[in-house]
């Protein structure tokens, strides 16, 4: 059982009449219905990655967009500058924050505390009161397992923690942090910004393209089309890598059989499977699984093999249980 701050992505709210509308064009994806929330890759005109995106439909004209605290300026500047009518944008990002519980007692530590049944399906969201403190709560987890996404009021955080806390003790409950967040977001094959997803990047190469509803209008669209129509040189994988003594990082060359093929974009060590993991952007070429590889890890080259996404519960039987 873990909780991790995530007071660290950026959170803005969308109002107003002409929300919807706006959200669709803006989005590549679908829009999430009432109660439910959706990964939501956002384009350039170009077809380049403007930001890896979760929204949030909470079911009473109120929406978020929720990405990386950082690029929070970026983010809003993009908004602004493609500004619908009847809408309203707010960033909420240090007036809302919260943590994430994931585990598969997670449910049940959240219902000791909860006004009710917290009876979310997977990727669902609503509003509960959560000991004192009344939080939108969201049922999704980078970390792979049954989880959720509990946003307070700023105020309201350093009490939230200890409640959570409390309740959770009986169930081994352990904070955590990013770098743990690391190996196992690596485990699901879970891209990140600034490592697989940047806007040097499109859809196509990151395997973003699965989320894009291509049924409707968006901005990128007709790039978008483009690149589906003839794909991309490259594409992102997931690799394993012989064990040694260090684990990849980001920027390791990948070769095949001496030829240089791509790059790792990201690595670490997979405590729950036991094996050093990367993810990488690799010629189409080099991209099957079972491909043999060979990664270069602190200037020692280590054998590297192309595996199927999300080596770690790869149907997510953990995250829907």
């Amino acid at each position: 059982m873990g909780l991790l701050d995530i007071s660290g992505f950026s959170r803005f709210e969308v109002t107003g009449a002409g929300a919807a509308a706006w959200l669709d064009h803006l989005m590549a994806s679908k829009l999430p219905a009432p109660g439910r929330a959706r990964l939501a890759p956002m384009l350039s005109e170009t077809g380049k990655l403007k930001g890896d995106l979760t929204v949030f439909n909470w079911g009473d004209g109120t929406w978020w967009i929720m990405g990386s605290y950082y690029l929070r300026e970026w983010h809003m500047r993009w908004f602004e500058d493609h500004m619908g009518a009847d809408v309203r944008i707010r960033d909420v990002s240090d007036a809302i924050v919260g943590f994430s519980l994931s585990g598969p007692k997670s449910r049940a530590v959240i219902e000791k505390l909860s006004d009710g049944p917290v009876g979310l399906p997977f990727l669902g969201c609503g509003s509960f009161d959560i000991g004192l403190y009344r939080c939108k709560v969201g049922r999704l987890s980078v970390a792979g397992e049954l989880g959720y996404e509990i946003h307070c009021n700023a105020a309201d955080h350093i009490g939230l923690r200890r409640l959570l806390l409390e309740a959770g003790a009986d169930q081994g409950i352990r904070e955590y942090g990013f770098n743990a967040l690391l190996s196992l977001r690596l485990e699901k094959s879970f891209g990140i910004w600034s490592a697989e997803f940047t806007q040097g990047y499109t859809a196509g190469q990151t395997g973003m393209d699965r989320w894009i509803d291509w049924d409707k209008d968006f901005i990128g669209k007709d790039a978008a089309l483009a690149e589906r129509d003839s794909p991309s040189a490259q594409v992102l994988v997931t690799l394993e890598v012989a064990d040694g003594d260090a684990d990849a990082s980001g920027y390791e060359p990948v070769w095949q059989d001496g030829a240089l093929v791509g790059f790792v974009t990201s690595g670490g060590y997979g405590h729950t499977l036991g094996k050093s993991l990367a993810m990488a952007m690799v010629d189409r070429s080099a991209a099957a699984v079972g491909t043999a590889l060979a990664v270069h890890v602190v200037g020692v080259e280590r054998a590297a093999t192309v595996i199927a996404p999300s080596p770690y519960d790869p149907n997510g039987m953990a995250m829907r249980g």
